[in-house]
C-alpha cells in the first residue's frame, strides 16, 4: 500500500514538474521577450512590465494549446483548457519574477547589454518556477491544471496522436 501511494506521489512530482517547466518556458519566452522590448524602446519600468506580463500570458497559453490543437481540438476548446490548466501558475510566476526584478538594485535599468539585468532575469524566473511548483502540484492533485490537459495527452491512443512524447522506444531514452 505505501509502495502504491510513493509511486502515485512520483507520478504526481513529475506531473507537476513537467507543467511548471512548461509554464516557465512560456513565462519566460513573453518576460524576456517584454524585457528585451520595453528596454529597447525606453519605456517605464510600469509599461515594460506590463508587455513583459502580457506576453508571458500569450506564450504560457500558446504553448499549452498548440499540442492540444494539433491533435485536432478546436481552437475555443483548446482557450478554455489553457486558461484553466495556466492561469494559476502564470499569476504566481509573474507575480513572484516581477517583484524580484523590482527588488534587484538597478535590475531594470541596467540596460540589454548588462549581465546584471540579465542574471537578474535568470534568478528571478528560477524562483517564480520554485514558487509555482506547489501550485500545480495542488491543482494536479485536485484533477485540476495540467491534470486536464495531461488527460487529453494521454487519452487519445497511440493512433493519430502527435506530440513530443510519441516516439518509437521512448522508454529507451538516456
Amino acid at each position: 500500500m505505501a509502495e502504491h501511494q510513493t509511486q502515485d506521489a512520483k507520478a504526481l512530482n513529475s506531473l507537476a514538474l513537467s507543467a511548471t517547466i512548461h509554464c516557465l518556458t512560456g513565462c519566460g519566452i513573453g518576460e524576456v521577450a517584454g524585457m528585451v522590448i520595453g528596454q529597447a524602446l525606453g519605456w517605464s519600468n510600469l509599461a515594460t512590465i506590463v508587455l513583459a506580463v502580457v506576453l508571458a500570458f500569450f506564450f504560457g497559453y500558446l504553448l499549452t494549446m498548440r499540442p492540444l490543437l494539433a491533435s485536432g481540438m478546436g481552437l475555443r476548446p483548446a482557450m478554455k483548457l489553457a486558461f484553466a490548466a495556466d492561469t494559476a501558475s502564470i499569476t504566481v510566476m509573474e507575480i513572484v519574477d516581477n517583484l524580484i526584478m523590482l527588488a534587484i538594485p538597478g535590475a531594470m535599468t541596467a540596460g540589454l547589454a548588462s549581465p546584471l539585468f540579465w542574471g537578474s532575469l535568470a534568478v528571478a524566473l528560477a524562483i517564480a518556477g520554485v514558487a509555482a511548483y506547489p501550485v500545480n502540484r495542488w491543482l494536479i492533485a485536485r484533477g485540476r491544471g495540467h491534470a486536464v490537459v495531461h488527460k487529453h495527452h494521454t487519452g487519445h491512443g497511440n493512433s493519430g496522436h502527435r506530440g513530443h512524447d510519441d516516439h518509437e522506444g521512448h522508454d529507451h531514452h538516456h
